[in-house]
């Protein structure tokens, strides 16, 4: 590789992490190929992506952007899952493939800026995801005012059981 390619590599890489707002660095030594991909499409699904580059051109990459603090993280094969829009997709994905094939190991993370534990990805893993939240609010939100509906409903139909019953009662 010609220092042009090493060039064009790290400006892609920096596009890449300028953009990121969750990244985690693994251990990957061990995995296949077809188990890598695995991996790879998981995290396409999750609109992340996975990045296996040499760590001085990681290193150069990560410098002058948020996830500048993950250069200490590089070393041995490292392999850097990218996620761009919400952490908690991705950070499911690499827990799932870390249990399932003991060759995957999360490093570290880096969360807007915050340097995570492996243990923190871990527990970022088992919150509920964007939408999941979403939903429940909007279900406590909607919540509100059905229940005050019923709670005005309930006298008029009240009323209507006590006029059926006398109607009943006068007509035995």
């Amino acid at each position: 590789m010609n220092r042009d390619q090493k060039t064009d590599i790290i400006s892609e890489l920096n596009e890449t992490f300028s953009k990121a707002k969750f990244a985690v660095v693994a251990d990957y030594r061990g995995l296949k190929v077809t188990e890598l991909e695995k991996l790879r499409k998981n995290l396409r699904e999750n609109d992340a992506q996975i990045q296996v580059a040499k760590n001085t051109l990681l290193r150069l990459a990560v410098k002058g952007t948020a996830c500048e603090s993950l250069g200490d993280s590089f070393s041995g094969t490292t392999a850097v899952a990218i996620g761009f829009n919400e952490p908690v997709g991705p950070a499911k994905v690499l827990a799932a493939f870390a249990t399932e094939f003991n060759a995957f190991s999360i490093r570290s993370a880096i969360l807007d800026g915050t340097l995570l534990s492996a243990d923190d990805v871990v527990a970022l893993s088992k919150l509920p995801s964007r939408d999941e939240l979403l939903a429940k609010l909007l279900g406590t939100m909607s919540a509100v005012p059905t229940g005050f509906v019923r709670v005005l409903s309930a006298v008029p139909q009240k009323l209507l059981y006590a006029l059926s019953a006398i109607k009943d009662q006068k007509e035995n």
